[in-house]
C-alpha cells in the first residue's frame, strides 16, 4: 500500500521507530520511572493496572498458588501486547511491503550498506541456506517462542539482550552476503510475512501493473544524489524476490522443500503456545490477565513442575515442558493439516478433475493462513484489549474476522496461471498505448484500463490499424518485459504466451522469430548469466509435437554474449 511512498518519507519514519525501539531496549535495563505508570492508584494513568484496582481485586493463580502482583516498568508489556499484534496485522492488512519500509531491524541491519562496506559473500554460492533457508527461519522461530516463555517474558535484561542479538545478527548477515539476505533468509519474522501474506496482502500494491525495471513494493532503493530521486538498490540477493514482486515469488517457492511445513508448523506453534500457558498455570487467566509480562522471578521457575493439569502439578520441569509442548502441537498440526490437504485434495478432484495440484496446495495454505490469524489475535493483544470495555472487544473481533475475511476471499481464487494471464494482459494495454493509432474513437468514452482481457483482445481484432507488423510488435515488447521482469523463462514462453498467440492470430514460426530476434539484440534479456557462452532458441522438433518435448538447437545465428555483471531484478 504504501509502496509508492517516497523513500525520504519511509526513512523518517523508520528513525522515529529506530528511537521508539532503541529507547525500549534501554528502559529494559534500567526505567525507574514507568513503574509509577502501573500503580492502581494512579487514576490519571491509561497504562495503570486495572484488575488490581478493582475492588476486591481480581486474583490470578499460578498452579493453585496465587501470583503476587506489584506495580512495574511497562517495556516488556508493550513490546509484547502492542507492538507484535500491530506486526501481525499490517502484515496481513497492508502487506508485507509496508512492515519491510518501516521495520526497525531492517534499519540496523542495512548499516553495512550506509557506511559503505561491500558484501563479502555470495549468498548463491550458499547452496545450502538458500535450498533451507524456511527451515533455518521456523527453528529460529521455534527457539525464539521458547526462550520467550522460559527467560524473557518478564526478564527484561533478557529481552533486551535478545533484541542487541538480533540486531547484531541482522547486521553480520547483511555485511557478509548484502542486501535483504537477514530479511529473506534468516530473519523468523520473515517466515511470518511468508505465511500471513500469501500472494499479496489485504491492500497490497499489484508489481506485476508496473512497468519493468520500475521500483515497486519494498524493493531496495536509495537516494541518487546526483539527481535527487529514488533508484533501484538491489543487488539481487534472491531471486523471485518478495520484495520486488510478492505474487510472483508466492508461486514461484509455493512447492519449494518446507513451504507446506512451515505454513501448517506456524499455526502448531500458534496453537500450542497460547495452550501451554493454561496447561502450566492450571487456568488462562495467567495468560488473560498479562501478568506474564511482569512475573517477578521468572528464571527462578524454570525447574519447577512445568504442567499443572487438574489441580496436579506433573514434576515434568518447565525447561523440557515449554519445547515438548510446542514441538507436540507442531507436528500434531502439520500431520493433521496434511492428512486433511489430502482429503480436501481429493474432493476436488472429484468435483473438479482438472483442478492442478498447485491450486489445491494453495487453497490449502490460504485456509491455514485464515485459521493461523485468527488462532494468533484469540491471544495476541487480548490483555491489553480486556482493559478495555467489553464492546471494545466486540469491534475488534468483528474487524479481525472481517479482514481475514477479506483477505481469504481475495487470495481464494488466485492460481498461477491468473497471475501470469495478468501480468501479460498490464503488458498488453501498456503496447497498445504506446501504437500510434487513435483508439478512443472505438471506446465510447472508456479508457484502455477499463476493458477487461477479452474486450481488449476483441478490439484488436476490429482495428483496422492494427497490422500484422504491429502484432508482431507488440508481441515482442511483451515477451521482452516477461523475461526482463524474470515472470517466464525461455524454455516456457512458448507455452504462456499461446493464447496470446492466438488472439492476435500469430503462429507458432512467429514465435521463434520474435524469440530469435531478442536474442540477437539483447542477449543479456533472454539467457541474462554472466559467463560467456552461446545461447540457444528452445523449440520444438516439430510444431505438432507437444510443447513439453522440446530440445535445445541453435538458433540461425549464434549470438556469443560477452562477460557482464549479472542484471539486477
Amino acid at each position: 500500500m504504501l509502496s509508492k511512498a517516497s523513500e525520504k518519507t519511509m526513512h523518517a519514519i523508520r528513525w522515529v521507530l529506530v528511537i521508539g525501539w532503541t529507547l525500549l531496549i534501554v528502559s529494559l535495563f534500567y526505567d525507574p520511572i514507568s513503574q509509577y505508570l502501573t500503580e492502581p492508584s494512579n487514576l490519571l494513568s491509561p497504562l495503570r493496572d486495572l484488575q488490581l484496582s478493582d475492588d476486591p481485586p481480581i486474583k490470578v493463580f499460578v498452579q493453585g498458588k496465587e501470583l503476587i502482583q506489584n506495580a512495574y516498568p511497562i517495556g516488556a508489556r508493550i513490546f509484547w501486547g502492542m507492538v507484535v499484534p500491530s506486526a501481525v496485522m499490517i502484515v496481513l492488512v497492508f502487506g508485507h511491503e509496508t512492515w519491510r519500509r518501516i521495520c526497525p531491524l531492517y534499519f540496523f541491519s542495512q548499516i553495512p550498506r550506509a557506511l559503505g562496506l561491500k558484501s563479502k559473500l555470495d549468498i548463491s554460492q550458499n547452496k545450502w541456506l538458500t535450498r533451507n533457508h524456511l527451515y533455518v527461519q521456523f527453528a529460529y522461530l521455534f527457539v525464539g517462542l521458547n526462550f520467550r516463555i522460559l527467560f524473557i517474558n518478564s526478564t527484561r535484561w533478557a529481552l533486551a539482550s535478545w533484541f542487541l542479538l538480533s540486531i547484531f545478527s541482522a547486521i553480520l548477515i547483511v555485511f557478509l552476503y548484502g542486501g535483504r539476505s537477514w530479511c529473506h533468509y534468516v530473519c523468523p519474522f520473515g517466515l511470518v510475512q511468508t505465511v500471513f501474506t500469501g500472494p499479496a496482502g489485504l491492500l497490497g500494491s499489484d508489481a506485476s501493473s508496473a512497468p519493468p525495471r520500475s521500483i515497486t513494493q519494498s524493493m531496495c532503493r536509495e537516494i541518487d544524489k546526483k539527481t535527487a530521486k529514488e533508484k533501484s538498490a538491489c543487488v539481487a540477493c534472491k531471486s523471485n524476490c518478495m520484495d520486488i514482486n510478492a505474487e510472483n515469488s508466492y508461486w514461484s517457492d509455493l512447492k519449494k522443500p518446507g513451504r507446506r511445513f512451515i505454513q501448517y508448523g506456524y499455526l502448531g506453534l500458534a496453537i500450542g503456545y497460547f495452550v501451554y500457558y493454561g496447561l502450566y498455570a492450571g487456568n488462562f487467566d495467567y495468560y488473560f490477565s498479562g501478568a506474564w509480562t511482569h512475573e517477578e522471578n521468572q528464571l527462578g521457575t524454570l525447574f519447577d513442575p512445568g504442567f499443572y493439569i487438574f489441580e496436579r502439578a506433573i514434576n515434568i520441569p518447565k525447561i523440557l515442558a515449554v519445547p515438548l509442548t510446542l514441538g507436540f502441537f507442531v507436528i500434531a498440526v502439520y500431520l493433521l493439516c496434511s492428512k486433511l490437504e489430502k482429503v480436501y485434495r481429493a474432493h476436488l478432484r472429484r468435483r473438479h478433475p482438472n483442478i492442478s495440484s498447485e491450486q489445491v496446495l494453495h487453497r490449502s495454505l490460504s485456509i491455514c493462513t485464515f485459521i493461523a490469524f485468527n488462532a494468533f489475535f484469540i491471544y495476541g493483544g487480548r490483555p491489553e484489549l480486556l482493559r478495555f470495555p467489553s464492546e471494545v472487544n466486540l469491534v475488534f473481533n468483528g474487524f479481525v474476522i472481517l479482514v481475514s475475511t477479506l483477505w481469504l476471499a481475495k487470495t481464494w481464487g488466485r492460481s498461477s496461471e491468473q497471475y501470469q494471464r495478468d501480468t501479460l494482459i498490464y503488458s498488453f494495454r501498456r503496447q497498445l498505448k504506446k501504437l500510434p493509432i487513435d483508439i478512443s474513437r472505438f471506446l465510447k468514452g472508456r479508457s484502455l484500463d477499463d476493458l477487461t482481457s477479452n474486450e481488449l483482445f476483441i478490439l484488436t481484432a476490429v482495428l483496422p490499424q492494427f497490422q500484422r507488423r504491429d502484432r508482431l510488435q507488440v508481441y515482442k515488447e511483451i515477451l521482452r518485459e516477461t523475461l526482463t521482469q524474470g515472470n517466464i523463462t525461455p524454455q516456457n514462453t512458448f507455452e504462456v504466451l499461446r493464447e496470446l498467440r492466438q488472439q492476435l492470430a500469430l503462429n507458432d514460426d512467429e514465435h521463434y522469430s520474435v524469440l530469435s530476434n531478442l536474442t540477437q539484440e539483447e542477449p543479456s534479456t533472454v539467457y541474462p548469466v554472466p559467463s560467456q557462452q552461446v545461447t540457444t532458441v528452445l523449440r520444438p522438433k516439430k510444431l505438432s509435437d507437444s510443447p513439453k518435448k522440446v530440445q535445445a538447437t541453435p538458433a540461425k545465428t549464434e549470438i556469443r554474449a560477452k562477460r557482464r555483471p549479472p542484471k539486477n531484478n
